[in-house]
């Protein structure tokens, strides 16, 4: 399921901030997305390896809003939120992606920071469908 972030603006993202990622899950379409756009499933996959996500509230409509609360191992909580752009259920979702803390920061070093947290994440999201279904890993 092909997955963008880009920074919060109105007009198309500049391209250095525009972070495009695409992986393959082995697992049945509708539960990938099911997994993908129910909070309560979110909370368990959300963030990179040993981070928490306690509160996740997803509103999956062009124009909707989405918020998570990302605690890290240490016990820092960090504030997210975003506006969904395009949503083609169950294949294509693209949507805005700010820090509460920095909501005007995005630079190149930042998106490739955001590569490798959503790769975990997505790691992360595998290894969850995995006991949903007893399949194997995603592949990137």
């Amino acid at each position: 399921m092909p997955t963008t972030t880009a920074p919060n603006q109105r007009d198309a993202p500049p391209a250095e901030s525009t972070l495009f990622i695409k992986r393959t899950f082995d697992a049945p379409r509708d539960l990938v997305w099911e997994a993908w756009s129910d909070p309560e499933q979110a909370k368990q996959w959300w963030g990179p390896e040993g981070f928490t996500a306690p509160i996740v509230e997803l509103d999956e409509r062009p124009g909707g809003k989405w918020r998570a609360l990302m605690r890290s191992p240490d016990g820092k909580d960090m504030w997210q939120h975003g506006v969904y752009r395009e949503i083609v259920p169950p294949e294509f979702t693209s949507y805005t992606f700010v820090w509460d803390e920095q909501p005007d920061h995005s630079s190149a070093e930042e998106r490739d920071s955001h590569k490798d947290g959503w790769n975990q994440t997505f790691d992360r999201f595998a290894a969850y469908l995995k006991t949903r279904k007893g399949g194997s890993d995603a592949r990137r």
